[in-house]
């Protein structure tokens, strides 16, 4: 089946959302990976993704890696259509949209022209990629593949990786390769250790990180926690970037529309002692 590449997909109301929240990257679907393994268990997630003030999600799960050959676009999408459905009959007030959390390989850019690979909200123009957790490995040729192709890469939670977040420098060469770069809100409140959150704050600060999301995949150890995240961002660099970075750029996302720039906000050096 061909991406859906239509640009009114989203309805428009749904994105006049005032502080309500867009999440890029969330285990919500019931058993497909280390998300919630049952209907019951992903609906719980969703009410709690709406509690927390998420208005849309877009549901990511991994797909090559470990989980290659499971997971296949068709599999993913009619996941999402039976949960919207019972978020409806539930009356939990959540949008899910498919997409998914997938591990470099070199045969991404083919696996996407053969659509066996999602990209986020069906819409051909930004995939969520994650590099292995100990080791760097440089992607910048398929970087460079997938900008020629128009698809952007946004690089999953660099500051849970152990080498970006001690050696944060080396997502310039990300950055320069076109890639964007994800936040997971919890590393900013400290839940990933002392490690992650300071190279959350550190990528906020430089203006490096373009996108927050939850990564969420279930209400205990691994939970949403977008609304306390925004709020830590407002205290420390002001309304407009926390908005910039959990609703505006999230929305450009599902309309297949180019990220803003964190440029246009002043350079920050106050990063390191976030309480």
């Amino acid at each position: 089946m061909e991406p859906n590449t239509d640009s009114d997909k989203i309805d428009s109301r749904l994105l006049d959302a005032g502080q309500q929240y867009i999440d890029i990257h969330c285990h919500c679907l019931p058993g497909l990976d280390d998300g919630p393994a049952t209907l019951a268990e992903a609906l719980v997630l969703c009410r709690t993704l709406a509690d927390d003030g998420v208005k849309i999600v877009i549901a990511t799960p991994h797909q090559l890696g470990r989980f290659d050959g499971r997971n296949e676009p068709e599999t993913i999408r009619n996941s999402v259509r039976k949960l919207n459905e019972q978020l409806q009959k539930e009356g939990i007030q959540l949008t899910v949209l498919p997409g998914a959390d997938i591990r470099i390989d070199e045969r991404i850019p083919s696996l996407i022209k053969k659509h066996e690979i999602l990209t986020l909200a069906d819409g051909g123009k930004y995939i969520l990629l994650e590099l292995p957790h100990d080791i760097f490995i440089d992607p910048k040729s398929l970087l460079s593949e997938l900008s020629s192709a128009g698809i952007t890469a946004i690089i999953s939670h660099p500051e849970r990786h152990r080498v970006l977040a001690s050696q944060p420098l080396r997502v310039l060469k990300l950055l320069d390769a076109g890639a964007c770069l994800q936040i997971t809100a919890a590393s900013i409140l400290g839940c990933f250790g002392p490690l992650a959150k300071k190279a959350s704050w550190y990528f906020l600060a430089r203006g490096w990180a373009s996108i927050v999301a939850s990564d969420a995949h279930d209400t205990k150890q691994r939970s949403p926690m977008m609304r306390a995240a925004f709020e830590k961002i407002r205290q420390k660099f002001g309304e407009d970037l926390a908005h910039l970075l959990v609703i505006e750029n999230p929305s450009r996302v599902i309309n297949g529309k180019t990220l803003e720039s964190l440029q246009l906000f002043e350079h920050r050096e106050v990063y390191a002692d976030e309480k």
